[in-house]
């Protein structure tokens, strides 16, 4: 059995961070992990940035409720749950993720929560588990899946690389450079045939 593990972030959906940034013109929010593979100290980053300019997750929200998926994505996205299991790996937060995912026709998403202040503010993550997205593959393959992935940041790699099929889409020329052994795609059909033609 197949089960196909997406990132969503730059692969189905606009990088939120970069989105905030641009409306709230405060250029150090669009670090993302294309910028910083280390995770924990690219959220605490975030976290006092956010504090410092008096920003919460009501300003955050505001600014998702107007973000739309990538265009085609959810023709993919729609194609592909037609033909095999599919499950959103995210280092997102079901904060942020909820309007999304309704645009999307509400697809399976494993992600992250946010621990907030009384006052809205951001104090910290709630980790699904150590390294979420190779955790879960191997948790997948463990009771019987065989999984296929795709992403495009650094910390879309170990589940990339433990799969039986992995691919990059719309990655950095470095990780390209880094791991040519991995098919990279620009195009959605492009990725669609890969992963139909690794079932």
């Amino acid at each position: 059995m197949n089960i196909v593990c997406l990132d969503m972030e730059g692969v189905i959906t606009p990088e939120i961070w970069i989105r905030f940034s641009e409306v709230s013109g405060i250029p150090a929010l669009r670090r993302t992990t294309r910028d910083e593979p280390d995770y924990d100290k690219l959220m605490r980053f975030r976290m006092d940035t956010l504090r410092e300019h008096g920003l919460g997750l009501k300003e955050i929200q505001e600014v998702i409720a107007q973000i739309d998926p990538l265009p085609g994505a959810k023709e993919f996205m729609d194609e592909l749950r037609a033909t095999t299991q599919t499950i959103i790996l995210s280092d997102t937060f079901e904060e942020f993720a909820q309007p999304l995912l309704k645009k999307l026709g509400w697809p399976t998403i494993f992600c992250n929560s946010l621990i907030t202040d009384e006052a809205g503010m951001l104090t910290g993550v709630r980790m699904r588990c150590a390294q979420s997205k190779l955790t879960t593959v191997k948790g997948l393959q463990s009771i019987g899946f065989e999984t296929i992935a795709a992403g495009d940041s650094f910390n879309d790699l170990g589940m990339i690389l433990a799969s039986k099929a992995g691919f990059l889409f719309r990655t950095t020329e470095q990780i390209k450079r880094d791991y040519p052994q991995l098919p990279a795609f620009e195009e959605y059909d492009e990725l669609l045939a890969a992963i139909k033609d690794a079932l």
